[in-house]
This record gives structure tokens, C-alpha cells and sequence, in this order.
């Protein structure tokens, strides 16, 4: 009778176990995570035009990569609220320009 461990079949899975211990690890720690949902797609999937500066906390502009195809600007409100907005609105531009020379004199 021949041993199980010394069979082709068997030999072949003990090869794979490393791989496949790697592959459970890494999925764990996938799922311990954010989503990688949200990091592989846009946030933006509405904008506004425009809202008033005095109500922005602060602006983060996203260009475009892998995760879209399209700049993205996401302004915090003061209340906490987040905003997506049309980046290529005038007002928009404008609120960036502002954002941009604020943060430069500070």
C-alpha cells in the first residue's frame, strides 16, 4: 500500500498550500479594510455648480486615474457635509482660485 503523501495528487497540493495560505491572508486583510469599492471608482457620481464659499470648509481636487476618468472636487462644509462640484463651472473655478490663494497666505 502506498503512502498518501508520497501520490502525485498529494505532492502537488502540499506545493500549493503556501500560495494558498498567501492568498487567504491577503483577502482577510482586503476585507479588514475600507472597502475597495470606494477606491476603485469615482466619488462624484452628481455635482453641484456651485455653492457659497463662505459655507466651505475646505476643497480636495481629485484628478483623473485609474479609479476615474474625471477630476473630481469634493468641497467639506462647515456643517460637515460633503459636496461634489462640477469642476468645469465657472463658479467652481473660482472657488478653487480662492481656496488656492487662502491656503497659500496661511
Amino acid at each position: 500500500m502506498a503512502s498518501v503523501a508520497s501520490s502525485p495528487r498529494a505532492l502537488q497540493l502540499l506545493r500549493l498550500a503556501p500560495l494558498l495560505l498567501l492568498l487567504l491572508l491577503a483577502r482577510s486583510q482586503c476585507t479588514a479594510g475600507a472597502p475597495l469599492a470606494s477606491e476603485l471608482r469615482c466619488q462624484c457620481l452628481q455635482t453641484m455648480h456651485g455653492i457659497h464659499f463662505k459655507n466651505i470648509q475646505s476643497v480636495k481636487v481629485t484628478p483623473p486615474g485609474p479609479h476615474c476618468v474625471q477630476t473630481e472636487v469634493l468641497a467639506t462644509l462647515k456643517n460637515g457635509q460633503e459636496a461634489c462640484l462640477n469642476p468645469e463651472a465657472p463658479m467652481v473655478k473660482k472657488i478653487i482660485q480662492k481656496m488656492l490663494s487662502k491656503g497659500s497666505t496661511n
